[in-house]
Protein backbone atom coordinates (compact mmCIF):
# COMPACT_ATOMS: atom_id res chain seq x y z
CA UNK A 1 0.00 0.00 0.00
CA UNK A 2 2.93 2.35 0.66
CA UNK A 3 4.06 1.85 -2.92
CA UNK A 4 0.57 2.45 -4.32
CA UNK A 5 0.24 5.72 -2.41
CA UNK A 6 3.73 6.90 -3.33
CA UNK A 7 3.10 6.18 -7.01
CA UNK A 8 -0.26 7.93 -6.87
CA UNK A 9 1.09 11.04 -5.16
CA UNK A 10 3.85 11.21 -7.77
CA UNK A 11 6.14 13.41 -5.64
CA UNK A 12 9.62 12.62 -4.33
CA UNK A 13 9.40 11.42 -0.73
CA UNK A 14 11.47 10.06 2.13
CA UNK A 15 11.30 6.34 2.88
CA UNK A 16 12.52 4.20 5.74
CA UNK A 17 12.44 0.48 6.49
CA UNK A 18 13.86 -1.99 8.98
CA UNK A 19 16.68 -3.14 6.73
CA UNK A 20 14.73 -4.90 3.98
CA UNK A 21 15.95 -2.57 1.22
CA UNK A 22 12.41 -1.74 0.17
CA UNK A 23 12.81 1.92 1.05
CA UNK A 24 15.72 2.35 -1.33
CA UNK A 25 13.90 0.47 -4.08
CA UNK A 26 10.81 2.62 -3.68
CA UNK A 27 12.85 5.83 -3.66
CA UNK A 28 14.54 4.72 -6.87
CA UNK A 29 11.16 4.05 -8.49
CA UNK A 30 9.23 7.17 -7.51
CA UNK A 31 11.92 9.66 -6.54
CA UNK A 32 13.23 10.72 -3.18
CA UNK A 33 15.59 9.12 -0.67
CA UNK A 34 15.88 6.21 1.73
CA UNK A 35 16.69 7.59 5.18
CA UNK A 36 16.83 6.51 8.79
CA UNK A 37 13.65 6.74 10.83
CA UNK A 38 15.22 9.52 12.88
CA UNK A 39 15.83 11.56 9.72
CA UNK A 40 12.29 10.80 8.58
CA UNK A 41 10.84 12.20 11.80
CA UNK A 42 13.09 15.25 11.62
CA UNK A 43 12.37 16.14 8.00
CA UNK A 44 8.90 14.86 7.04
CA UNK A 45 5.67 16.80 7.55
CA UNK A 46 3.65 13.58 7.69
CA UNK A 47 4.84 10.15 8.80
CA UNK A 48 2.99 7.34 7.01
CA UNK A 49 2.91 4.04 8.90
CA UNK A 50 2.69 1.17 6.43
CA UNK A 51 4.42 -1.63 8.31
CA UNK A 52 2.76 -4.74 9.75
CA UNK A 53 0.43 -3.91 12.65
CA UNK A 54 2.31 -6.23 15.01
CA UNK A 55 5.48 -4.15 14.49
CA UNK A 56 4.04 -1.00 16.05
CA UNK A 57 5.71 -1.65 19.40
CA UNK A 58 9.10 -1.84 17.71
CA UNK A 59 8.61 1.13 15.37
CA UNK A 60 6.87 3.56 17.73
CA UNK A 61 9.87 4.39 19.97
CA UNK A 62 11.71 5.63 16.87
CA UNK A 63 8.88 8.07 16.10
CA UNK A 64 9.29 10.23 19.20
CA UNK A 65 8.70 13.85 18.25
CA UNK A 66 6.56 13.12 15.18
CA UNK A 67 3.92 15.81 14.75
CA UNK A 68 1.53 14.17 12.31
CA UNK A 69 1.02 10.47 11.63
CA UNK A 70 -1.01 8.80 8.90
CA UNK A 71 -1.62 5.18 9.85
CA UNK A 72 -2.46 2.49 7.29
CA UNK A 73 -2.33 -0.25 9.92
CA UNK A 74 -5.35 -2.52 9.74
CA UNK A 75 -7.15 -3.10 13.03
CA UNK A 76 -5.01 -0.56 14.92
CA UNK A 77 -7.07 2.28 16.36
CA UNK A 78 -6.32 5.98 16.50
CA UNK A 79 -6.06 5.65 20.28
CA UNK A 80 -3.49 2.87 19.87
CA UNK A 81 -1.30 5.09 17.69
CA UNK A 82 -1.75 8.11 19.96
CA UNK A 83 -0.63 6.03 22.93
CA UNK A 84 2.36 4.72 21.00
CA UNK A 85 3.38 8.12 19.58
CA UNK A 86 2.44 10.70 22.27
CA UNK A 87 1.78 14.20 21.01
CA UNK A 88 1.20 13.27 17.38
CA UNK A 89 -1.96 14.17 15.49
CA UNK A 90 -3.11 10.78 14.18
CA UNK A 91 -5.19 10.07 11.11
CA UNK A 92 -6.19 6.51 10.33
CA UNK A 93 -6.80 5.60 6.70
CA UNK A 94 -7.73 2.56 4.66
CA UNK A 95 -6.96 3.13 0.95
CA UNK A 96 -7.17 0.54 -1.78
CA UNK A 97 -4.46 -0.07 -4.34
CA UNK A 98 -6.27 1.87 -7.07
CA UNK A 99 -4.74 4.97 -5.45
CA UNK A 100 -1.72 4.20 -7.63
CA UNK A 101 -3.86 5.29 -10.60
CA UNK A 102 -5.52 8.11 -8.65
CA UNK A 103 -8.76 6.15 -8.84
CA UNK A 104 -8.72 4.89 -5.27
CA UNK A 105 -11.13 4.99 -2.36
CA UNK A 106 -9.71 5.98 1.02
CA UNK A 107 -11.75 5.67 4.20
CA UNK A 108 -10.54 8.02 6.94
CA UNK A 109 -11.07 8.76 10.61
CA UNK A 110 -9.17 10.62 13.32
CA UNK A 111 -7.35 13.93 13.00
CA UNK A 112 -8.35 16.14 10.09
CA UNK A 113 -6.01 17.97 7.77
CA UNK A 114 -4.96 15.18 5.37
CA UNK A 115 -8.18 14.79 3.39
CA UNK A 116 -6.96 17.08 0.60
CA UNK A 117 -3.69 15.16 0.33
CA UNK A 118 -5.49 11.81 0.12
CA UNK A 119 -8.01 13.34 -2.27
CA UNK A 120 -5.22 13.62 -4.84
CA UNK A 121 -5.35 9.85 -5.33
CA UNK A 122 -9.10 9.27 -5.38
CA UNK A 123 -12.16 9.89 -3.26
CA UNK A 124 -12.01 10.25 0.52
CA UNK A 125 -14.83 9.03 2.76
CA UNK A 126 -14.84 10.01 6.45
CA UNK A 127 -16.35 7.39 8.73
CA UNK A 128 -16.70 6.82 12.46
CA UNK A 129 -13.81 4.63 13.56
CA UNK A 130 -16.18 1.83 14.55
CA UNK A 131 -16.94 1.38 10.81
CA UNK A 132 -13.34 1.28 9.58
CA UNK A 133 -13.06 -2.50 9.66
CA UNK A 134 -16.36 -2.80 7.79
CA UNK A 135 -15.05 -0.31 5.22
CA UNK A 136 -11.98 -2.50 4.75
CA UNK A 137 -14.37 -5.32 3.85
CA UNK A 138 -16.03 -3.11 1.23
CA UNK A 139 -13.48 -0.89 -0.53
CA UNK A 140 -10.12 -2.15 0.68
CA UNK A 141 -10.74 -5.55 -0.90
CA UNK A 142 -12.27 -4.16 -4.09
CA UNK A 143 -9.33 -4.69 -6.50
CA UNK A 144 -9.02 -8.33 -5.46
CA UNK A 145 -12.76 -8.99 -5.59
CA UNK A 146 -13.16 -7.38 -9.00
CA UNK A 147 -10.12 -9.28 -10.30
CA UNK A 148 -11.67 -12.56 -9.14
CA UNK A 149 -15.03 -11.72 -10.72
CA UNK A 150 -13.32 -10.70 -13.97
CA UNK A 151 -11.30 -13.93 -13.99
CA UNK A 152 -14.42 -16.05 -13.51
CA UNK A 153 -16.23 -14.04 -16.18
CA UNK A 154 -13.39 -14.50 -18.68
CA UNK A 155 -13.27 -18.23 -17.92
CA UNK A 156 -17.01 -18.46 -18.55
CA UNK A 157 -16.61 -16.67 -21.89
CA UNK A 158 -13.80 -19.00 -22.89
CA UNK A 159 -16.04 -21.92 -21.93
CA UNK A 160 -18.53 -20.63 -24.51
CA UNK A 161 -15.86 -20.69 -27.21
CA UNK A 162 -14.58 -17.10 -27.20
CA UNK A 163 -10.75 -16.94 -27.48
CA UNK A 164 -9.07 -15.88 -24.23
CA UNK A 165 -7.68 -12.59 -25.54
CA UNK A 166 -11.05 -11.48 -26.90
CA UNK A 167 -12.80 -12.71 -23.75
CA UNK A 168 -10.51 -10.58 -21.60
CA UNK A 169 -11.09 -7.55 -23.84
CA UNK A 170 -14.85 -8.01 -23.70
CA UNK A 171 -14.94 -8.42 -19.93
CA UNK A 172 -12.54 -5.55 -19.23
CA UNK A 173 -14.43 -3.09 -21.40
CA UNK A 174 -17.78 -4.31 -20.07
CA UNK A 175 -16.67 -3.82 -16.46
CA UNK A 176 -15.41 -0.31 -17.21
CA UNK A 177 -18.56 0.69 -19.05
CA UNK A 178 -20.90 -0.81 -16.47
CA UNK A 179 -19.09 0.94 -13.62
CA UNK A 180 -19.27 4.26 -15.48
CA UNK A 181 -22.98 3.74 -16.13
CA UNK A 182 -23.69 3.02 -12.46
CA UNK A 183 -21.72 6.08 -11.40
CA UNK A 184 -23.57 8.26 -13.89
CA UNK A 185 -26.88 6.95 -12.54
CA UNK A 186 -25.99 7.65 -8.92
CA UNK A 187 -25.53 3.93 -8.15
CA UNK A 188 -29.14 3.16 -9.02
CA UNK A 189 -28.40 -0.55 -9.31
CA UNK A 190 -32.03 -1.60 -9.65
CA UNK A 191 -32.68 0.94 -12.40
CA UNK A 192 -29.64 -0.14 -14.41
CA UNK A 193 -30.58 -3.81 -14.07
CA UNK A 194 -34.14 -3.16 -15.22
CA UNK A 195 -32.91 -1.28 -18.29
CA UNK A 196 -31.14 -4.35 -19.63
CA UNK A 197 -33.35 -7.13 -18.24
CA UNK A 198 -36.34 -8.06 -20.38
CA UNK A 199 -38.91 -10.34 -18.71
CA UNK A 200 -37.93 -13.91 -19.45
CA UNK A 201 -34.97 -12.76 -21.56
CA UNK A 202 -31.34 -13.80 -21.64
CA UNK A 203 -30.20 -11.37 -18.95
CA UNK A 204 -33.03 -12.44 -16.67
CA UNK A 205 -31.98 -16.07 -17.05
CA UNK A 206 -28.37 -15.23 -16.25
CA UNK A 207 -29.32 -13.17 -13.20
CA UNK A 208 -31.51 -16.00 -11.94
CA UNK A 209 -28.56 -18.38 -12.08
CA UNK A 210 -26.29 -15.94 -10.21
CA UNK A 211 -28.92 -15.39 -7.53
CA UNK A 212 -29.49 -19.11 -7.23
CA UNK A 213 -25.75 -19.67 -6.82
CA UNK A 214 -25.82 -17.38 -3.79
CA UNK A 215 -23.97 -14.31 -5.03
CA UNK A 216 -25.55 -12.07 -2.37
CA UNK A 217 -24.84 -14.42 0.52
CA UNK A 218 -21.28 -14.94 -0.77
CA UNK A 219 -20.59 -11.20 -0.60
CA UNK A 220 -22.23 -10.94 2.81
CA UNK A 221 -20.18 -13.84 4.17
CA UNK A 222 -16.97 -12.43 2.68
CA UNK A 223 -17.61 -9.00 4.25
CA UNK A 224 -18.21 -10.61 7.64
CA UNK A 225 -15.02 -12.68 7.31
CA UNK A 226 -12.85 -9.67 6.37
CA UNK A 227 -14.31 -7.32 8.99
CA UNK A 228 -14.01 -10.01 11.66
CA UNK A 229 -10.39 -10.79 10.82
CA UNK A 230 -9.46 -7.09 10.99
CA UNK A 231 -10.49 -6.95 14.63
CA UNK A 232 -8.48 -9.98 15.73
Amino acid sequence: MARALAVGFGDPALFSDGGSGRAAALAADVGGSAVTTADLVAKADVIVLAHKPAQLGVVAPELAGAQRVLSLLGGVTVADIEAAVPGAAVTRAMPNTAVALRKGVTCVCGAEGLDDLLGRVGIVVRLPERLMDAATAVSGVAPAYVALIAEAWVDAAVGQGIPAAQAAELVGASLTGAAALLEARGMDTLGVRREVTSPGGMTARGLRVLEGAGIRSAFSDAAAAVAGSATR
